[in-house]
């Protein structure tokens, strides 16, 4: 397969894109963590950008929400963002410590999210009611969410080197990875109903099935550090290569490949999909779409 890249500026070389989504309003909205912002980026090719309301907090993750609103983590003043496509701006306090860095929409039409530094992942109700779920380890960091496809939340355990599965009720199981200190970081359920992960620091992708059962997946570089997976409706995966300036492909057969981006040093995070190709944001400020081209 071939794949079509360009890179599209969106702010400032200083502003930081670091996570995306897909907005209800069909625009991509991200994350500007070093800018303290949060960016739209249109259809048309319109940029908007967000100052923080208040200032403070680095925004990291962001989610389209049940509200027809986005939801984003606030790292570093324990809040969560909520902002409407109208860019109207509200927060949700967390409990002092919470260390906000995933969030993803549950089934239950909440808002839930991986407390980093809090060992707890917590729940935000649309009305700002928050639940706090203790974790069973201490210092293990859980870093990224995603809903699953059985009515419970996945994450990231970055430093305790697993996979968290956590349901409405706050019940939590816990998958240790093979490898050792493989640091997983993203995570995004897959076409069959698995969950796909990275491992930044092992260089490897994975795969966790809902009964628990755990496959690692070498890159060929290993060093490409991995930072966020998101699935495509075929039974693959696309994944950013932080450390190696590249997007990845893992397609149904677990055939790996690997595109370079256009700018050196790009700093590859957040990515995501839509119809139309797949959206990297790109920490030097800009972001990058790749359209795929099927070899026939």
């Amino acid at each position: 397969m071939t794949v079509d890249i360009r890179e599209i500026p969106l702010a400032g070389s200083d502003s930081g894109p670091y996570g995306i989504t897909v907005g209800p309003d069909g625009a991509l909205w991200l994350t500007l963590v070093q800018a303290g912002g949060i960016a739209r980026l249109g259809s048309d090719g319109g940029v908007r950008t967000y100052p923080l309301e208040p200032a403070g907090g680095r925004p990291l993750i962001i989610t389209a929400g049940p509200d027809g609103a986005l939801w984003f983590t606030r790292s570093g003043d324990d809040r969560i963002g909520r902002i409407g496509v109208d860019g109207e701006q509200r927060t949700v306090s967390l409990p002092a410590g919470a260390g906000p860095g995933g969030i993803a929409a549950g089934p239950d039409g909440a808002l839930w999210y991986a407390g980093m530094t809090s060992d707890a992942i917590g729940r935000v109700d649309t009305d700002g009611t928050v639940t706090a779920f203790p974790l069973p380890v201490t210092g293990g960091f859980a870093s990224m969410i995603t809903a699953g496809a059985d009515d419970a939340l996945w994450f990231t355990l970055n430093r305790a080197n697993a996979i968290g599965r956590i349901d409405l009720d706050g019940r939590v199981t816990l998958h240790p990875l093979p490898t050792a200190d493989a640091g997983p970081v993203g995570l995004a359920l897959g076409a069959d109903g698995a969950i796909w992960f990275v491992e930044i620091a092992a260089g490897q992708l994975g795969r966790v099935t809902p009964d628990g059962e755990v496959t690692e997946i070498p890159l060929p570089d290993r060093s490409a550090r991995p930072h966020a997976v998101v699935a495509d409706p075929a039974g693959g995966a696309w994944f950013t290569e932080w450390g190696a300036n590249r997007i990845g492909y893992i397609d149904p057969t677990g055939r790996i490949e690997s595109y370079d981006l256009p700018t050196p040093r790009s700093e590859p995070h957040g990515i995501t999909r839509t119809s139309d190709g797949v959206w990297a944001a790109l920490e030097i400020g800009a972001v990058a779409h790749l359209t795929p081209n099927p070899t026939p």
